[in-house]
């Protein structure tokens, strides 16, 4: 008997509090206009100082595994994508499994920043494909508002993130040969790692010649904030995208007006027309999020997923193409369907 592995259900969290870019104009020298114009962002979701990721990530998971109609009991793995973990060790799978009432069940931590939901979905699709499980626990969360420059120095890049978690329960099917079937086709996974400091967190860290990860002198000069190179992220995201998916396409026969839906990473909605607009894509096969949530990284495709299905753009039996590009760099796509 050959299997599939079927998207059962997906749930998702995001913190209570919004803050609008009229709100980061009281903290840095910045504009709505300014925010809108090179983002597309109007708001995101920041936690309160008692939240963490395993925090948010528990509530999506809970609503997913109630929407699949499963109990906790039934889950064989959990696959968790986060580069803002609860700490730097254990993994915040770990933490997540205790939160959820799970016993022994292998937690596996991924750090694949914005790539990181489809390089989980791809781990699960083997496992199940394999027959090794037969319901994974899929996982983007991340809280960055925690790591963020909040000053005038730093506004470039705490613009654009929001906290945030998405999950979704993934299943072994029995394969019908039939492809009206939910199921996840294919994902197709990349990186480049020369470009691994363009967009990166330097420390703390053991890469540095000094015998501590962080020093007074280190935080001074702020390595533990994120850097990002915005216009060679801009530039070799378009590209790689676009590459990827229609790779993709290509390997499941399939043409780009056959997609009835596109689930693009939310890093920048300017990222995500370009991409539309190289292709041809029609506007309406587009779903965007990054307007109410910011850039909440491993979980902008699970959160965009949510979004869609509630809006009534995601629909049973839909085939879907998601494509992302993040740190590393690493880039990936996949397509399924719903």
């Amino acid at each position: 008997m050959s299997f599939v592995s079927e998207i059962k259900s997906v749930g998702m969290y995001v913190p209570e509090k919004i803050l609008t870019n009229d709100d980061l104009a009281k903290m840095m020298d910045t504009n709505d206009d300014w925010i809108t114009q090179r983002t597309g962002i109007k708001s995101r979701h920041w936690v309160s100082e008692t939240e963490c990721t395993s925090d948010l990530a528990l509530k999506a998971c809970e609503s997913a595994i109630e929407k699949a109609g499963i109990t906790k009991d039934d889950i064989d793995m959990i696959i968790l994508a986060t580069i803002s973990g609860d700490h730097d060790f254990p993994g915040t799978s770990c933490f997540l499994q205790a939160k959820l009432g799970i016993e022994n069940t292998p937690c596996l931590d991924i750090r694949q920043a914005c790539s990181g939901y489809i390089y989980a979905m791809s781990i699960a699709d083997q496992y199940i494909k394999n027959g090794m499980y037969k319901t994974i626990l899929v996982v983007g969360a991340e809280v960055h508002s925690k790591g963020l420059d909040k000053t005038t120095k730093g506004r470039d890049i705490a613009v654009l993130f929001g906290d945030g978690a998405g999950a979704c329960v993934v299943q072994a099917a029995q394969d019908k040969k039939d492809p009206g079937q939910s199921q996840i086709y294919s994902t197709h996974l990349y990186t480049d790692g020369k470009f691994a400091k363009e967009l990166w967190l330097p420390g703390p860290g053991s890469g540095f010649n000094q015998s501590e990860r962080i020093t007074k002198e280190n935080i001074e000069e702020g390595i533990h904030y994120p850097y990002m190179n915005g216009k060679k992220v801009f530039a070799h995201a378009i590209r790689k995208m676009a590459e990827c998916l229609l790779e993709c396409l290509a390997k499941n026969q399939t043409k780009l007006e056959d997609v009835d839906l596109f689930l693009f990473h939310q890093a920048n909605m300017r990222i995500n027309e370009m991409v539309a607009r190289e292709l041809k894509i029609p506007e309406e096969k587009v779903f965007n999020t990054i307007q109410k949530y910011g850039n909440t990284t491993a979980a902008t495709i699970p959160i965009g997923m949510h979004d869609a299905e509630l809006a009534g753009k995601l629909k049973k039996g839909d085939l879907v193409a998601s494509a992302v590009f993040g740190s590393g760099f690493t880039w990936a796509s996949s397509l399924y369907r719903w």
